[in-house]
């Protein structure tokens, strides 16, 4: 029964750090570029944008398509940083473990 104890204790101690995991991915932020620099975004951990910013010369040519690409191309950048920063994240409260697709903790 000690070991079961001890489990028990141990799940009680993930859960916090999952916690204060998420209240840090909240918080964090990762911003994005394309067209070397033209659209900028910033998302949170929880990929909500918080800012976004257009370099009002690329409304000078009236592509709307452009503008459209720029804007996706500079949220895929920022969705990178983000996924590549939660999972540090992720590995750094599981000890490098990893876990499989679907499996999110506390169980």
């Amino acid at each position: 029964m000690k070991n079961l104890g001890k489990m028990m204790k141990q799940a009680q101690e993930m859960k916090g750090k999952m916690e204060q995991m998420q209240e840090e991915l909240q918080k964090s932020e990762h911003s994005g570029t394309s067209g070397g620099g033209m659209v900028s975004l910033t998302l949170n951990g929880k990929f909500q944008m918080r800012d976004l910013k257009i370099d009002p010369s690329i409304f000078n040519n009236d592509d709307v398509q452009m503008v459209e690409d720029l804007i996706i191309a500079a949220f895929n950048d920022a969705k990178r940083k983000v996924d590549e920063f939660n999972k540090s994240e992720m590995a750094k409260l599981t000890g490098g473990l990893e876990l499989p697709e679907g499996i999110s903790l506390p169980f």
